[in-house]
């Protein structure tokens, strides 16, 4: 056998609250196997947090909950039909880079103003529509693999780190220039859709295929004190994967991430997809 399917994708997904915080406004899924009929499917978000974002830890889970869907639909459109061809790559690419990012912004925003309606805030005055979608305000990371196509999209802050067949790990959708103090985009921002970064890559060599697919919120990576220690981090979680399994590492890394979450003081989220027995041979 040859390509990913002959090695399905494990997942892991772990979070923890930060320091003093209230409660935990990080939120994530990690599903699928990375197979044609179960594709891999990673999402984490963070809620803001502040007074101004009262409500973005529900705003985080409906923003995972609305990827994930959003995710699941865009594989089954590039899945073949029968006899008929799936639809070509220029096609899926614009479907990922405009398609999807509108579909995504515009039915977060329907999810929570339908919330709203149900769970009203007693007493309050009378909000608009914008004010309401601001409490709910959230980032947002999410990635899909299939064994023909890998695609990841970004709005706000946190990481996508992308470890290759080589060891070697990118950050393929880090910002050209970093967001200064604690602002980042948002889901709440009007047409929110303008600001996910896109990430396009088809697979046409299996055996380049990633071997490890992480997000993680932006309190993991605060906890370094510089890019190189959390690319060391990353790093050495995949080796970590390789050398004990993820079953070994599921069950440390909350204890990871509690210690990263003490420096940064923030809640720390980690959502991956990695594929197992790389180095063996049995999945070429």
């Amino acid at each position: 056998m040859s390509g990913p399917n002959a090695s399905p994708w494990e997942t892991l997904s772990v979070s923890v609250q930060g320091v003093n915080k209230q409660r935990n406004q990080d939120w994530s899924a990690a599903e699928g196997r990375g197979t044609t009929e179960e594709p891999l499917i990673l999402a984490a978000a963070d809620g803001h947090g502040s007074a101004a974002h009262a409500r973005s830890h529900v705003g985080a889970r409906i923003a995972v909950d609305v990827f994930t869907a959003c995710a699941t639909q865009f594989t089954q459109l590039a899945r073949p039909r029968g006899t008929d061809d799936p639809p070509s790559l220029s096609w899926l690419m614009h479907y990922a880079q405009h398609t999807l990012p509108r579909r995504l912004s515009a039915t977060w925003r329907e999810e929570v103003l339908r919330h709203w309606s149900r769970q009203p805030e007693e007493g309050e005055p009378a909000l608009s529509d914008e004010e309401k979608v601001l409490l709910y305000g959230t980032t947002l990371l999410g990635a899909v693999l299939t064994p023909q196509l890998f695609a990841a999209w970004q709005l706000g802050d946190g990481e996508l780190t992308v470890i290759g067949e080589d060891g070697a790990a990118v950050l393929p959708l880090a910002p050209v220039e970093a967001e200064l103090g604690d602002e980042t985009e948002s889901l709440c921002t009007r047409a929110a859709w303008r600001l996910v970064r896109v990430h396009w890559a088809p697979i046409v060599d299996p055996a380049r295929t990633p071997r490890l697919i992480a997000l993680s919120t932006d309190g993991l990576s605060k906890s370094f004190a510089s890019d190189e220690g959390f690319t060391q981090f990353m790093t050495g979680l995949d080796q970590r994967l390789d050398d004990e399994g993820t079953e070994a590492v599921s069950s440390v890394l909350p204890e990871w991430l509690a210690r990263a979450a003490q420096h940064s003081g923030d809640d720390t989220t980690l959502a991956a997809g990695r594929r197992p027995n790389h180095r063996s041979g049995t999945d070429r």
